[in-house]
């Protein structure tokens, strides 16, 4: 075995491949950019290795970089995680060739499930099921356009590389693919280095679901049942659940035996996720192999009580399957059910829009107990930045059948809000609640179709009444500079556009063990108050520095954020049509306009790229480009203007 292993990763996934190396003796090796300095994964390492500035490309990319910091630490091996190098052959040969070992499967493993389109024919080859699509090497947009007429729609525009939803694009119309076909190729190129497309007719109403594989370097290889990642967003998962309530014992049976298949089919080690669409039929179909560990791996270890990063460590050094499952598939059991919900710096009710800031407060201990796992990578104080992947953290509950996993997920996403940057923890907490889910009728596009149709779901939580007059109680409290003598007086509050004006102290309202606040740190506290004689425990930040003046109240897992209403009114510069304005911090992916050309209203002016989504800015009003403030791949900041107009009369 391995002594010292570099994990080329951060975040979560970093932090959660450490605890297992630790736990198992192995000393570890943090990577960081200078946007994560100060991260978790940096102080729960052993040692720790800078790479590059905050862009993924010059830091956790950097091949060279991570080769150099294994040999200046002395690493023996190398674990990838998932997403950035995980997937990349290159990677794995390369750690070879410095006589490193990879903790994955072979370089010609990787190759072979990476490319989807190749992946597609070798599982037809194999006999597999597959959806329709053209998987060939023509890339003109005259071949791709004939290949779209013969398939129809809706069909799919995916990269043949990568995965996690980049380079993928849904048309519905004929019409749309030239744009289809061109954002996806550039967001491809961006984030996989390789711009190369397929088509793939959508399985309408069909359901996501995936089969945990693992193989060893001496012939075994197994399934640890499936995960059905059904409700997703924009073709990225936000509910993961083990077992599926719709797949039956020989629907399983079928399906692993497929996926085990294709594993050894390429001669694969270590972990891999294979991939299927199920149609309204329960059929099964091939979308790809995730030649990796997955981000849902925990509600797979919650119902079997494996280790899956044991595993691949084990494998990596050389232990055949049969060290620790003597009868292979005959040994592997399933207990209960496991769901896991991801929390995105996003806002939900807002088209998904990534988003970045500071976190005020965070505590996730507020939630242990039996059944309850939180994996992040996250802590008070620290930044969420643009530069990488807007998931932050993952819920994961078990209990004994699914309706105890969704009350037990449903209490924990109430009990850890996470405070500062907008984020979807209240959105998992009513969607994992929603008739829908319960009866197990999620489609991998309803999300998106709910958005379009204005589903309640999808509607901002307003703050209830409790929420104003705990919100003054704790204004009040906090408020030094008022006269002693005044014990009682006005306050307007304003909250997502409302404005109250409340008697503060609020009558009925006492809040009670208040040590240390307001305080000196503010990065989160529980409190307790009673409202009407109902005693509850509750939790609030006031905001410091950038965010004085503003409390956040987290009721029923929403966080509602207050502030004390000014007299004059406020001038709102986010709808001047002459500027367009970046909509988040992000990288600039492209320019679609030049000074002096007219535009229409509607029509694309910048395209920002923010942790893994493109956004758009459009001309609001017809006019001339007065100034483009921007160039591609320009770090700009949120709020920034990007181009000037000149609006027609």
């Amino acid at each position: 075995m391995f002594r010292k292993i570099l994990i080329a990763n951060r975040g979560e996934i970093a932090c959660r491949v450490m605890r297992t190396a630790h736990r198992l003796g192995h000393r570890t090796v943090a990577v960081y950019s200078d946007a994560d300095a100060n991260a978790p994964h940096v102080a729960l390492a052993d040692e720790a290795v800078r790479i590059g500035p905050p862009p993924a490309a010059e830091s956790y990319l950097n091949i060279a970089a991570l080769l150099e910091a294994a040999r200046k630490t002395g690493a023996e091996a190398v674990h990838p995680g998932y997403g950035f190098l995980s997937e990349r052959a290159d990677f794995a040969r390369a750690c070879a060739e410095a006589g490193l070992v990879f903790i994955g499967p072979p370089p010609e493993a990787i190759s072979a499930m990476g490319d989807k389109a190749a992946a597609k024919r070798r599982m037809r080859e194999a006999g597999v099921p597959c959806a329709p699509g053209y998987l060939g090497e023509d890339q003109r947009e005259e071949r791709l356009a004939g290949e779209a007429r013969q398939l129809g729609t809706p069909l799919l525009v995916k990269a043949v590389a990568g995965g996690g939803g980049r380079g993928m694009r849904l048309v519905r119309e004929l019409a749309a693919l030239p744009e289809a076909l061109a954002g996806a190729r550039r967001e491809a190129q961006s984030a996989f280095g390789d711009g190369t497309l397929m088509l793939e007719r959508l399985i309408e109403g069909g359901r996501h679901i995936e089969i945990q594989v693992f193989a060893d370097a001496h012939g075994h290889a197994v399934h640890l049942g499936e995960r059905d990642c059904t409700a997703q967003r924009r073709r990225q998962k936000v509910i993961e659940e083990a077992p599926s309530p719709v797949v039956s014992p020989a629907m399983r049976e079928a399906m692993g035996r497929d996926a085990v298949a294709a594993a050894l089919a390429v001669g694969y080690q270590g972990a891999g996720t294979v991939e299927f669409i199920v149609d309204a039929q329960l059929k099964h179909y091939f979308l790809e192999m995730n030649t990796r560990l997955q981000v849902e791996h925990p509600v797979t270890e919650c119902i079997t009580g494996f280790d899956l990063v044991e595993w691949q460590l084990r494998i990596a050094a050389g232990e055949p399957l049969t060290h620790w499952i003597p009868g292979l598939q005959a040994d592997i059991r399933f207990s209960g059910h496991a769901i896991e919900a991801r929390l995105y710096a996003e806002d939900p009710y807002d088209g998904w829009k990534p988003q970045t800031g500071r976190i005020t407060g965070w505590l996730p201990d507020a939630a242990a107990g039996s059944g309850i796992r939180i994996d992040h990578g996250i802590a008070a104080a620290g930044e969420v930045t643009p530069y990488y992947d807007a998931m932050v953290a993952k819920f994961i509950a078990h209990g004994r059948d699914r309706a105890d996993a969704i009350r037990r997920l449903t209490r924990a996403l109430e009990e850890v809000p996470l405070f500062g940057p907008t984020n979807n923890g209240r959105f998992l907490r009513d969607l994992v609640n929603h008739p829908r889910f319960a009866a197990a009728t999620m489609t991998t596009t309803l999300l998106d179709e709910w958005q379009d149709a204005g589903e309640p779901l999808l509607a901002r939580p307003a703050p209830p009444d409790d929420a104003w007059r705990v919100a003054a109680a704790l204004w009040a409290g906090a408020t030094n500079g008022r006269p002693a003598s005044v014990a009682r007086f006005d306050l307007t509050l304003q909250c997502q556009g409302e404005k109250r004006t409340l008697r503060a102290p609020p009558e009925g309202v006492q809040i009670e063990s208040q040590e240390g606040w307001p305080g000196e740190s503010r990065a989160g506290h529980a409190l307790r108050c009673t409202v009407d004689g109902v005693r509850r425990r509750l939790q609030a930040v006031l905001g410091e520095g950038a965010e004085s003046g503003t409390l956040q109240l987290a009721i029923d897992g929403a966080v509602h954020r207050f502030s004390e209403a000014s007299p004059y009114p406020a001038n709102d510069v986010t709808t001047d049509p002459r500027r367009a304005r970046a909509p988040v911090a992000g990288v600039v992916a492209h320019v679609s306009v030049a000074v002096g050309q007219t535009v229409a209203a509607g029509q694309q002016l910048v395209c920002v790229e923010a942790m893994k989504m493109e956004m758009w800015l459009t001309a609001t009003a017809a006019g001339t480009v007065k100034a483009v403030h921007t160039q591609p791949k320009a770090s700009v900041a949120a709020g920034a203007v990007l181009v000037e107009l000149e609006i027609a009369p």
